[in-house]
């Protein structure tokens, strides 16, 4: 198989610094959208409540294409509520994009989650974006992530940053401080470019065992449990036997792939195979989880599980003893609450009932 180019990212940042707006941008200015295609804002956050505050809460995947390499950008939320989603987006990516607001500087959300970036070794690009605004602070932002990074115990290689300064609203990137992207003309190319030079990518060989480990699941009612993750070595077809393994200890479970799915913008496209460095989705086997390896029958390659927070809230649903009990709702019974949150446990592992 040709080898592709791929570089697989995770973008950080703060509630409202602009991230979602700034992946608007990328798929917009990497042709994903055809000319005549209308996109929505705030095109990655498709949950009903994550539209109506304005936040990411779940981990999303898309696709871009720049200059023949193929891009996979995870959007994480910045919550530490929502830590179950961002331990498991980071396990997929190779370089995280950190993005901080020009006025407001580095905040609390922006700690946890570059923590955990850090901690896993991967190298930070640092955007600072809205640097159109009047009160923008570029050099006191950059002085601050130096700060938090070195607090967060960053290595001298994580210490050596490259910063893109950057106006996600209007489109443009730059290497230069208050300078409109003439670098590489008035668009996100430099982002795009910083991307290229500094994100590694995967060095997994495609003829050997394959090891593909889940870090997310998806659920659909006519293929049932889908996997997504990152493949570290070999080959994936559609119809080709596997073992699913919990862990090196675990034991092999026989299972067949269905279908093998990549992203292509915000599409999910059926491939007819896959390797190295790829983030996809398959299906078709029923014992999959978070952290399980999907790997070769003969030579099993099975990775260490991940570990993933454990949830920071509890709820008691307990019966209803208002006089207005009843009165309105559609669903109000226990039944439909235990069936909600059982559809909800197929694909979130932070839940615990």
């Amino acid at each position: 198989m040709t080898i592709k180019q791929i570089r697989n990212i995770a973008i950080i940042a703060h509630v409202d610094h602009g991230k979602t707006t700034m992946v608007d941008q990328l798929l917009r200015q990497s042709g994903t959208f055809a000319e005549h295609e209308k996109v929505v804002d705030t095109v990655m956050d498709n949950n009903a409540i994550e539209k109506e505050r304005g936040i990411t809460i779940l981990a999303k995947n898309c696709a871009v294409t720049w200059e023949g390499t193929h891009i996979n950008i995870v959007d994480t939320p910045g919550h530490a509520d929502f830590g179950g989603e961002v331990e498991r987006a980071l396990s997929m990516v190779d370089g995280v994009v950190l993005l901080i607001d020009a006025q407001e500087g580095p905040m609390p959300q922006t700690r946890f989650v570059t923590k955990k970036a850090l901690a896993l070794g991967l190298k930070p690009i640092l955007v600072v974006n809205k640097v159109d605004k009047p009160g923008a602070r570029p050099d006191f932002v950059v002085n601050a992530a130096f700060d938090l990074f070195d607090k967060l115990g960053a290595t001298d290689e994580q210490l050596d940053f490259p910063v893109v300064y950057a106006s996600g609203i209007n489109g443009w990137s730059s290497m230069e401080e208050g300078a409109q992207g003439e670098q590489w003309g008035p668009d996100m190319s430099a982002l795009f470019n910083t991307i290229l030079k500094h994100v590694p990518h995967q060095q997994g060989d495609p003829a050997a065992p394959l090891q593909l480990q889940i870090s997310a699941l998806d659920f659909s009612t006519f293929v049932g449990r889908i996997g997504v993750g990152r493949i570290s070595q070999g080959t994936i077809k559609p119809m080709m036997d596997v073992v699913v393994m919990e862990g090196p200890d675990g034991k092999p479970v026989k299972g067949r792939i269905n279908q093998v799915l990549t992203f292509q913008g915000l599409e999910r496209e059926q491939a007819t195979e896959a390797g190295p460095g790829e983030i996809v989705l398959i299906n078709g086997i029923n014992e999959i989880g978070i952290g399980v390896t999907i790997t070769d029958p003969i030579t099993p390659m099975p990775l260490p599980m991940l570990k993933v927070d454990e949830p920071t809230l509890t709820m008691n649903f307990c019966v209803n003893t208002s006089p207005l009990a009843g009165r309105e709702g559609k669903y109000f019974t226990s039944l439909q609450i235990w069936d909600r949150l059982q559809k909800e446990l197929q694909h979130n592992v932070a839940l615990r009932v």
